[in-house]
Protein backbone atom coordinates (compact mmCIF):
# COMPACT_ATOMS: atom_id res chain seq x y z
CA UNK A 1 0.00 0.00 0.00
CA UNK A 2 1.37 3.49 -1.06
CA UNK A 3 1.35 6.92 1.02
CA UNK A 4 1.44 8.41 -1.94
CA UNK A 5 -2.21 8.88 -2.21
CA UNK A 6 -5.55 9.73 -0.06
CA UNK A 7 -4.30 7.76 2.79
CA UNK A 8 -1.14 9.73 3.39
CA UNK A 9 -2.86 12.84 2.99
CA UNK A 10 -5.47 11.97 4.98
CA UNK A 11 -2.95 10.58 8.12
CA UNK A 12 -0.95 14.22 7.83
CA UNK A 13 -4.01 15.85 8.57
CA UNK A 14 -4.90 13.60 11.06
CA UNK A 15 -2.26 14.60 14.08
CA UNK A 16 -4.05 13.42 16.96
CA UNK A 17 -1.15 12.53 18.98
CA UNK A 18 -0.52 14.80 22.07
CA UNK A 19 3.19 15.03 21.23
CA UNK A 20 2.61 16.39 17.79
CA UNK A 21 -0.19 18.83 18.54
CA UNK A 22 2.26 21.62 18.73
CA UNK A 23 4.80 21.26 16.68
CA UNK A 24 6.46 22.08 13.43
CA UNK A 25 6.85 26.09 14.45
CA UNK A 26 9.51 25.62 17.16
CA UNK A 27 12.80 23.94 16.86
CA UNK A 28 14.67 23.39 19.83
CA UNK A 29 19.35 22.38 19.31
CA UNK A 30 20.52 20.63 22.13
CA UNK A 31 24.38 19.31 21.83
CA UNK A 32 25.96 16.15 23.24
CA UNK A 33 29.41 16.40 23.29
CA UNK A 34 30.40 13.04 24.71
CA UNK A 35 32.81 10.98 23.48
CA UNK A 36 32.96 7.60 26.16
CA UNK A 37 30.76 5.32 23.89
CA UNK A 38 33.90 4.55 21.78
CA UNK A 39 37.30 4.55 21.93
CA UNK A 40 37.99 7.53 19.62
CA UNK A 41 38.57 11.36 20.84
CA UNK A 42 37.43 14.15 19.38
CA UNK A 43 33.86 13.32 18.55
CA UNK A 44 32.86 15.08 21.58
CA UNK A 45 33.65 18.46 19.53
CA UNK A 46 31.15 17.41 17.10
CA UNK A 47 28.55 19.65 18.20
CA UNK A 48 31.08 22.57 17.97
CA UNK A 49 32.12 21.68 14.34
CA UNK A 50 28.36 21.72 13.24
CA UNK A 51 27.59 25.28 15.08
CA UNK A 52 30.75 26.46 13.36
CA UNK A 53 29.75 25.53 10.11
CA UNK A 54 26.43 27.43 10.35
CA UNK A 55 23.61 25.26 11.72
CA UNK A 56 22.02 28.26 13.41
CA UNK A 57 21.60 30.43 10.59
CA UNK A 58 20.56 28.20 8.71
CA UNK A 59 17.71 27.34 10.70
CA UNK A 60 17.13 31.00 11.53
CA UNK A 61 16.10 30.84 7.50
CA UNK A 62 13.68 28.36 7.74
CA UNK A 63 10.49 28.91 8.82
CA UNK A 64 10.43 27.81 12.51
CA UNK A 65 11.26 29.80 16.01
CA UNK A 66 14.96 28.49 17.01
CA UNK A 67 16.07 27.79 20.67
CA UNK A 68 19.76 26.75 20.71
CA UNK A 69 19.66 25.21 24.57
CA UNK A 70 23.42 25.24 24.20
CA UNK A 71 25.62 22.03 25.58
CA UNK A 72 25.10 19.58 28.57
CA UNK A 73 27.43 19.28 30.34
CA UNK A 74 28.30 15.52 31.49
CA UNK A 75 30.17 14.19 35.01
CA UNK A 76 33.37 11.72 33.66
CA UNK A 77 34.47 9.55 37.00
CA UNK A 78 37.93 8.79 37.23
CA UNK A 79 37.40 5.28 37.34
CA UNK A 80 34.78 3.44 35.47
CA UNK A 81 36.37 -0.13 35.00
CA UNK A 82 34.60 -2.32 32.05
CA UNK A 83 31.94 -4.65 32.71
CA UNK A 84 32.07 -8.26 31.28
CA UNK A 85 34.45 -6.21 28.08
CA UNK A 86 31.83 -3.15 28.31
CA UNK A 87 33.67 -0.22 27.93
CA UNK A 88 32.37 2.90 30.29
CA UNK A 89 28.99 1.52 31.13
CA UNK A 90 28.68 3.80 33.94
CA UNK A 91 30.14 6.92 32.16
CA UNK A 92 27.97 6.16 29.02
CA UNK A 93 24.68 5.07 31.26
CA UNK A 94 24.84 8.51 33.33
CA UNK A 95 25.43 10.65 30.20
CA UNK A 96 22.39 9.16 28.39
CA UNK A 97 20.02 9.48 31.93
CA UNK A 98 20.91 12.96 31.38
CA UNK A 99 20.25 13.30 28.09
CA UNK A 100 17.14 11.51 28.10
CA UNK A 101 15.48 13.53 30.57
CA UNK A 102 16.69 16.97 28.39
CA UNK A 103 15.45 15.66 25.11
CA UNK A 104 12.23 14.53 27.16
CA UNK A 105 11.50 17.97 28.57
CA UNK A 106 12.16 19.44 24.86
CA UNK A 107 9.81 17.49 23.37
CA UNK A 108 7.01 17.81 26.33
CA UNK A 109 7.64 21.63 25.55
CA UNK A 110 6.00 20.76 21.94
CA UNK A 111 9.57 21.32 20.09
CA UNK A 112 11.01 19.83 17.05
CA UNK A 113 14.05 18.97 18.62
CA UNK A 114 17.60 18.36 16.90
CA UNK A 115 20.58 16.78 19.08
CA UNK A 116 23.80 16.92 18.27
CA UNK A 117 26.41 14.53 19.05
CA UNK A 118 28.70 12.90 20.18
CA UNK A 119 28.68 9.20 19.74
CA UNK A 120 25.52 6.98 18.50
CA UNK A 121 25.13 5.45 22.04
CA UNK A 122 23.73 8.93 22.97
CA UNK A 123 20.88 7.33 20.74
CA UNK A 124 20.13 5.53 23.70
CA UNK A 125 18.89 8.21 25.86
CA UNK A 126 17.64 10.57 23.06
CA UNK A 127 14.77 8.05 21.60
CA UNK A 128 14.32 6.96 25.50
CA UNK A 129 13.75 10.63 26.36
CA UNK A 130 11.57 10.83 23.28
CA UNK A 131 9.65 7.71 23.80
CA UNK A 132 8.99 9.15 27.22
CA UNK A 133 6.48 11.18 25.64
CA UNK A 134 6.05 9.76 22.62
CA UNK A 135 5.38 5.90 23.25
CA UNK A 136 4.46 5.08 19.93
CA UNK A 137 7.43 6.70 18.02
CA UNK A 138 8.83 5.01 15.18
CA UNK A 139 12.32 4.70 14.54
CA UNK A 140 14.27 5.47 10.97
CA UNK A 141 18.55 4.68 12.04
CA UNK A 142 20.64 5.74 9.04
CA UNK A 143 23.99 4.28 9.46
CA UNK A 144 26.88 2.34 8.05
CA UNK A 145 26.72 0.05 11.03
CA UNK A 146 22.85 -1.39 12.81
CA UNK A 147 24.89 -0.75 16.21
CA UNK A 148 22.66 -3.46 17.57
CA UNK A 149 25.24 -5.68 18.89
CA UNK A 150 24.06 -7.25 22.83
CA UNK A 151 27.18 -6.60 25.33
CA UNK A 152 27.44 -10.67 24.72
CA UNK A 153 28.16 -10.27 20.82
CA UNK A 154 29.63 -7.27 20.53
CA UNK A 155 33.61 -7.78 19.61
CA UNK A 156 34.49 -4.63 20.43
CA UNK A 157 32.98 -3.81 23.78
CA UNK A 158 32.10 0.04 22.69
CA UNK A 159 28.46 0.48 23.92
CA UNK A 160 28.07 3.06 20.36
CA UNK A 161 27.65 -0.15 18.38
CA UNK A 162 24.75 -1.43 20.99
CA UNK A 163 22.54 1.16 20.89
CA UNK A 164 19.20 -0.37 19.57
CA UNK A 165 19.88 -3.22 21.83
CA UNK A 166 19.04 -1.70 24.43
CA UNK A 167 15.90 -0.37 22.93
CA UNK A 168 14.18 -3.41 21.51
CA UNK A 169 11.72 -5.38 23.88
CA UNK A 170 12.96 -8.28 22.08
CA UNK A 171 16.26 -8.05 23.06
CA UNK A 172 15.19 -7.46 26.94
CA UNK A 173 16.81 -10.82 28.02
CA UNK A 174 20.13 -10.43 26.03
CA UNK A 175 20.72 -7.33 27.76
CA UNK A 176 22.64 -7.61 31.60
CA UNK A 177 22.31 -5.46 34.11
CA UNK A 178 25.06 -2.58 33.70
CA UNK A 179 26.14 -0.59 36.03
CA UNK A 180 24.97 2.81 35.03
CA UNK A 181 21.79 1.86 33.30
CA UNK A 182 19.35 0.43 36.20
CA UNK A 183 17.24 3.74 34.92
CA UNK A 184 16.45 2.26 31.39
CA UNK A 185 13.97 -0.48 30.06
CA UNK A 186 13.27 -1.09 26.40
CA UNK A 187 10.51 0.23 24.57
CA UNK A 188 10.86 -0.52 20.72
CA UNK A 189 9.28 -3.17 19.44
CA UNK A 190 11.39 -4.22 15.84
CA UNK A 191 8.73 -3.63 13.69
CA UNK A 192 8.89 0.20 14.41
CA UNK A 193 12.53 0.34 13.12
CA UNK A 194 13.83 0.52 9.80
CA UNK A 195 17.25 0.87 8.64
CA UNK A 196 18.70 2.45 5.88
CA UNK A 197 22.51 2.57 4.21
CA UNK A 198 23.93 -0.55 5.92
CA UNK A 199 27.15 -2.19 4.82
CA UNK A 200 29.07 -3.05 7.94
CA UNK A 201 27.43 -5.41 10.01
CA UNK A 202 28.84 -7.82 12.34
CA UNK A 203 27.65 -11.70 12.33
CA UNK A 204 25.85 -11.15 15.84
CA UNK A 205 23.75 -8.37 14.86
CA UNK A 206 23.51 -10.38 10.85
CA UNK A 207 21.64 -12.95 12.96
CA UNK A 208 19.36 -10.73 15.37
CA UNK A 209 18.28 -8.39 11.80
CA UNK A 210 17.13 -11.81 10.56
CA UNK A 211 15.95 -13.48 14.21
CA UNK A 212 13.76 -10.41 14.72
CA UNK A 213 12.68 -9.48 11.23
CA UNK A 214 13.89 -6.39 11.37
CA UNK A 215 13.17 -4.04 7.62
CA UNK A 216 16.47 -3.10 6.52
CA UNK A 217 17.72 -1.98 3.58
CA UNK A 218 21.86 -2.16 2.79
CA UNK A 219 23.25 0.15 -0.04
CA UNK A 220 23.36 -3.52 -2.11
CA UNK A 221 19.80 -2.41 -1.45
CA UNK A 222 19.84 1.20 -2.12
CA UNK A 223 21.86 0.25 -5.28
CA UNK A 224 19.34 -2.52 -6.44
CA UNK A 225 15.55 -0.62 -5.38
CA UNK A 226 16.42 3.44 -5.95
CA UNK A 227 16.22 5.55 -2.96
CA UNK A 228 12.64 6.73 -4.20
CA UNK A 229 11.69 2.72 -3.66
CA UNK A 230 13.41 2.77 -0.40
CA UNK A 231 11.63 5.78 1.26
CA UNK A 232 8.20 4.51 -0.06
CA UNK A 233 8.89 0.99 1.56
CA UNK A 234 10.15 2.58 4.86
CA UNK A 235 7.96 4.82 5.60
CA UNK A 236 4.67 2.44 4.12
CA UNK A 237 6.20 0.13 6.59
CA UNK A 238 5.98 2.16 9.99
CA UNK A 239 3.29 4.68 8.89
CA UNK A 240 0.49 2.39 7.31
CA UNK A 241 -0.86 0.64 10.40
CA UNK A 242 -0.89 4.12 12.05
CA UNK A 243 0.59 7.62 11.82
CA UNK A 244 2.98 8.19 14.94
CA UNK A 245 6.31 10.50 15.41
CA UNK A 246 9.42 9.54 13.80
CA UNK A 247 12.95 9.62 15.19
CA UNK A 248 15.22 10.03 12.64
CA UNK A 249 18.91 9.29 14.04
CA UNK A 250 21.07 9.72 11.58
CA UNK A 251 24.99 9.05 11.79
CA UNK A 252 27.68 10.83 9.19
CA UNK A 253 29.17 7.58 8.51
CA UNK A 254 26.04 6.91 6.38
CA UNK A 255 27.60 9.02 3.65
CA UNK A 256 30.60 7.52 1.43
CA UNK A 257 33.75 8.65 3.39
CA UNK A 258 34.67 10.90 0.35
CA UNK A 259 32.27 12.95 1.34
CA UNK A 260 32.33 12.64 5.06
CA UNK A 261 35.54 11.82 6.10
CA UNK A 262 35.61 13.45 9.74
CA UNK A 263 34.18 10.12 11.45
CA UNK A 264 35.24 7.44 13.32
CA UNK A 265 34.28 4.51 11.97
CA UNK A 266 34.25 5.29 7.67
CA UNK A 267 33.35 2.18 5.57
CA UNK A 268 33.79 2.62 1.61
CA UNK A 269 30.28 2.38 -0.79
CA UNK A 270 27.70 4.80 1.58
CA UNK A 271 24.94 7.22 0.44
CA UNK A 272 25.88 9.58 -2.15
CA UNK A 273 24.62 12.74 -1.04
CA UNK A 274 21.24 12.86 -3.34
CA UNK A 275 20.63 10.07 -1.71
CA UNK A 276 21.35 11.23 2.10
CA UNK A 277 19.24 14.33 1.27
CA UNK A 278 16.77 12.28 0.03
CA UNK A 279 15.86 10.45 2.76
CA UNK A 280 15.70 13.24 4.83
CA UNK A 281 13.51 15.14 1.97
CA UNK A 282 10.78 12.32 2.34
CA UNK A 283 10.86 12.13 6.08
CA UNK A 284 9.93 16.18 6.16
CA UNK A 285 6.90 15.49 3.67
CA UNK A 286 5.54 13.48 6.28
CA UNK A 287 4.98 15.73 8.91
CA UNK A 288 6.01 13.24 11.09
CA UNK A 289 9.69 14.49 11.95
CA UNK A 290 9.84 14.74 16.45
CA UNK A 291 13.75 14.69 16.63
CA UNK A 292 16.93 13.75 14.54
CA UNK A 293 20.24 12.96 15.78
CA UNK A 294 22.84 13.78 14.06
CA UNK A 295 25.70 12.04 15.40
CA UNK A 296 29.84 10.80 14.71
CA UNK A 297 30.81 13.99 13.23
CA UNK A 298 34.28 14.12 14.49
CA UNK A 299 36.65 16.93 14.28
CA UNK A 300 40.30 15.63 15.02
CA UNK A 301 39.77 13.06 12.50
CA UNK A 302 40.03 14.76 9.79
CA UNK A 303 43.19 14.49 7.69
CA UNK A 304 42.56 18.55 6.82
CA UNK A 305 40.16 21.57 7.77
CA UNK A 306 38.40 21.27 4.40
CA UNK A 307 37.96 17.86 5.37
CA UNK A 308 36.19 18.93 8.65
CA UNK A 309 34.70 21.55 7.13
CA UNK A 310 33.18 19.27 4.39
CA UNK A 311 32.17 16.64 7.19
CA UNK A 312 30.41 19.41 9.44
CA UNK A 313 28.58 21.41 6.52
CA UNK A 314 27.19 17.88 5.40
CA UNK A 315 25.46 17.26 8.68
CA UNK A 316 24.29 21.35 8.30
CA UNK A 317 22.82 19.90 4.85
CA UNK A 318 21.07 16.74 6.85
CA UNK A 319 19.62 18.66 9.34
CA UNK A 320 18.30 21.91 7.26
CA UNK A 321 16.81 19.59 4.89
CA UNK A 322 14.78 17.11 7.41
CA UNK A 323 13.18 20.48 8.64
CA UNK A 324 12.44 21.35 5.42
CA UNK A 325 15.35 23.11 3.19
CA UNK A 326 14.21 22.37 -0.46
CA UNK A 327 16.43 21.82 -2.98
CA UNK A 328 14.30 23.75 -5.67
CA UNK A 329 15.16 26.93 -3.23
CA UNK A 330 14.27 28.56 -0.59
CA UNK A 331 10.57 27.78 1.48
CA UNK A 332 7.65 28.97 0.62
CA UNK A 333 6.80 30.64 3.66
CA UNK A 334 9.46 32.35 5.20
CA UNK A 335 9.84 34.58 8.06
CA UNK A 336 13.44 35.20 9.37
CA UNK A 337 13.68 34.35 13.12
CA UNK A 338 17.02 35.14 14.75
CA UNK A 339 17.26 31.69 16.99
CA UNK A 340 17.22 32.36 20.64
CA UNK A 341 19.74 31.64 23.13
CA UNK A 342 18.12 29.75 25.89
CA UNK A 343 19.48 28.90 29.29
CA UNK A 344 20.20 25.28 29.34
CA UNK A 345 20.17 24.64 32.86
CA UNK A 346 16.43 23.85 32.50
CA UNK A 347 17.19 20.93 30.29
CA UNK A 348 19.71 19.77 32.40
CA UNK A 349 17.72 19.40 35.22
Amino acid sequence: MSLRGPLFRLLRTQLSHTCQQSRAQSVAVLGAPFSRGQKRRGVEHGPKAIRDAGLMERLAGLDYTVHDFGDLNFHYPESDESYNNIQSPRTVGAANKKLSGAVSRAVGAGHTLVMLGGDHSLAIGSVGGHAQQCPDLCLIWVDAHPDVNTPMTSPSGNLHGQSVAFMLKELQDKIPDLPGFSWTKPFLSSRDLVYIGLRDVDPGEHHILKNLGIQYFTMRDVDRLGIQRVMEVTLDHLLSRKQRPIHLSFDIDAFDPSLAPATGTPVNGGLTYREGIYITEEIHNTGLLSVIDLVEVNPVLGASPEAVEATASLAVDVIASSLGQTREGAPSSIHVIPAVKEDTEQLRL
